[in-house]
């Protein structure tokens, strides 16, 4: 991927590096590197360093932390895609004799399993992997602090054990499996477990003197699919436009998609916040926008890597030090910097390929009960459902091939929608999980569960 300055106006470019500045100075960091992605690429690189008076470029390396956890989610998305286990399978069928085996794989890549956040003995960031020489070292006599589903509490040594799932699955180590599916791949050739020149080293700075302290490197051993990657601002925008994007060789849009929907139950913290987890992503709501990505820390590093699909846009921010500037701020402000100065252009409008004349039958005004509701075809092969004023459900189906089609979001989500033809071939109603819908409200000549009462409509005299 290549990085063209040029590809956004100056005063974009200025009021980027001016944020970034603002981020590295008031944070106190001595370094801040940021990546812009738009339309799948890398078209802004700013950075800012008090260390030596030569900033970072694109290929220096910092450690990303829990970013790692997407890499992760991936592989074993891609496991589940080939057939190799399900998401609701409990880690016991495929990993056994963990003492976590009942916790279901979609629960630990959510964070509901009800395992601890931590591992039971010394802060693990922080010591020697030879202290954590197996499962039963990361998840003690007691892993499980919360019953499984019932609610999000983050855990390292769940991604932990989906490490180990990954290494059990495909006969390989975590560190080789992800470099031949995913890292290769996508050309993430400045990603790695161990630190490859040139890399910033990590810093903790005073939190009232202006002076630092260097923090120490451990490797994370058998933590690593929690949290042991380097990478680079240019490898983690190649990784954004992936997730955005997707790449059939590593994992298809759709999965992407799955793996882009919130999970797990929120907490009332969360919920204010406008939080939520998915399958190893985040989900975030700022400024009116859906930003979906992962944040990292380690001693000595912060990281976040944040998109806005509907945007098209994505934004890396990686600094090294243990705590200061809020990057996740920084980032959504990104974001919001570009989306707002130059907002994406919307691609053409073209017609359909072609078009059924028994799907066309169906577009127009339909009504539940009283409630009016427009169906479209569109253009990508797909139908919309949703209310013509206010709220309420709406969705998008996919036609089955069959004169059928099933929801692919919100409440209708997995729900069949068909249209109920009468004896001669008209339509009477459409069924949507068992939902009437008709071209009336109440429509007297279509089966309307209940009946319509003969009399119909009438007036305040009727009564």
């Amino acid at each position: 991927m290549t990085t063209s300055q040029e590809e956004l106006l100056p005063a974009t470019r200025r009021a980027l590096l001016h944020r970034i500045a603002v981020a590295q100075a008031e944070g106190r960091a001595p370094s801040l590197v940021a990546a812009v992605v738009r339309d799948g690429r890398a078209v802004w690189h700013g950075s800012r360093t008090s260390m030596d008076g030569h900033a970072p470029d694109e290929n220096v390396q910092y450690r990303i932390g829990s970013i790692t956890k997407t890499f992760t989610a991936v592989l074993v998305l891609r496991l589940r895609d080939e057939g190799l286990l399900d998401l609701g399978d409990p880690l016991e069928k495929h990993l056994p004799g963990t003492g976590a085996g009942e916790a279901t794989i979609a629960e630990l890549l959510a964070h509901t399993s009800g395992l601890a956040a931590e591992t039971p003995g010394p802060w693990w960031e922080r010591s020697p992997a030879s202290l954590r020489t197996s499962l039963s070292d990361i998840l003690g006599e007691q892993p499980f602090l919360h019953p499984g589903g019932r609610r999000f509490h983050y855990s390292n040594p769940g991604y932990t054990l989906l490490g180990a799932l990954v290494e059990k699955l495909r006969g390989a180590s975590w560190e080789d499996v992800l470099r031949r599916e995913v890292l290769e791949p996508l050309g993430l050739n400045r990603t790695s477990t161990r630190p490859h020149a040139p890399h910033a080293g990590g810093w903790a700075v005073h939190p009232w003197a202006d002076v630092m302290l260097p923090e120490p490197v451990e490797d994370l051993g058998l933590m690593a699919s929690a949290g042991q990657l380097w990478s680079t601002t240019s490898d983690l925008a190649r990784f954004a436009a992936f997730l955005v994007q997707g790449d059939n060789r590593v994992l298809g849009a759709e999965s992407l998609g799955e793996m882009r929907t919130p999970a797990a139950p929120p907490e009332t913290a969360d919920v204010a916040s406008g939080y939520a987890y998915c399958l190893g992503l985040e989900v975030r709501h700022q400024d009116g926008r859906t930003l979906v990505g992962h944040s990292g820390s380690l001693p000595g590093f912060l990281a976040c890597l944040t998109a806005s699909v509907e945007d098209d846009l994505a934004v890396v921010v990686l600094a090294n030090c243990t705590s200061g500037p809020l990057l996740f701020s920084v980032a959504a402000d990104l974001v919001r910097i570009v989306a707002e100065a130059e907002p994406r252009i919307p691609e053409p409008w073209r017609p359909m390929p072609e078009v059924e004349s028994a799907a066309l039958e169906l577009a127009g005004q339909w009504y539940w009960g009283t409630h009016a509701f427009g169906l479209r075809l569109t253009a990508d092969g797909l139908v919309s459902l949703e209310p013509l004023s206010g709220k309420g459900r709406r969705s998008r189906f996919r036609a089955n091939g069959d004169g059928t089609w099933t929801g692919l979001e919100g409440y209708y989500a997995g729900e069949l929608l068909k249209a109920v033809r009468r004896l001669d071939g008209t339509v009477d109603h459409l069924d949507l999980g068992s939902f009437v819908f008709t071209r009336q409200p109440y429509d007297e000549g279509a089966a309307v569960p209940g009946g319509v009462d003969p009399d119909g409509w009438r007036g305040t005299g009727s009564f």
